[in-house]
C-alpha cells in the first residue's frame, strides 16, 4: 500500500514562508509525475502544483503561480513545496501524490495555519 510522510506544516503569519516535504516508501515515486494538493475546509481537494519525472517542468495552479516552487529528489524518493508570501487562502491540509493522484494512500498531509 505504501506510505507517505509529511513534514514542514506549521503556523505562520501572512507574508511568512513554509517548506512542505513529502516521503514516499513502498510507492513507484520516480515512475511518476508528482504533485501537492490541498484541501480547505468545506472544499473539495485541489491541485496546488505538479512536477514531471524528471523534476524538469513544473506547472502551477494560477493562485500559487510566483509563490510557490515545487522539487523533487528522485534519490529520496521526496517532493518538496517552498511556499512564499503566504495569504489566508493557502490555508489548508496539504498532500501530495502522483499526478493524476493514481497512489491509492494519501496519509495524513500537512495542515499549513495563517494567523496574524
Amino acid at each position: 500500500q505504501g506510505h507517505i510522510a509529511y513534514s514542514g506544516g506549521g503556523l505562520v503569519q501572512p507574508g511568512g514562508s513554509l517548506t512542505l516535504s513529502c516521503a514516499v516508501s513502498g510507492l513507484a515515486f520516480s515512475n511518476h509525475a508528482m504533485a501537492w494538493y490541498r484541501q480547505a475546509p468545506g472544499k473539495e481537494r485541489e491541485l496546488v502544483a505538479s512536477i514531471s519525472i524528471g523534476g524538469g517542468v513544473p506547472n502551477y495552479e494560477d493562485s500559487v503561480q510566483g509563490r510557490c516552487t515545487i522539487s523533487r529528489d528522485n534519490a529520496k524518493n521526496t517532493v518538496y513545496l517552498r511556499m512564499t508570501n503566504l495569504k489566508s487562502e493557502d490555508m489548508a491540509v496539504y498532500y501530495c501524490n502522483a499526478h493524476p493522484p493514481v497512489f491509492p494512500y494519501w496519509g495524513e498531509g500537512t495542515q499549513v495555519t495563517l494567523s496574524s
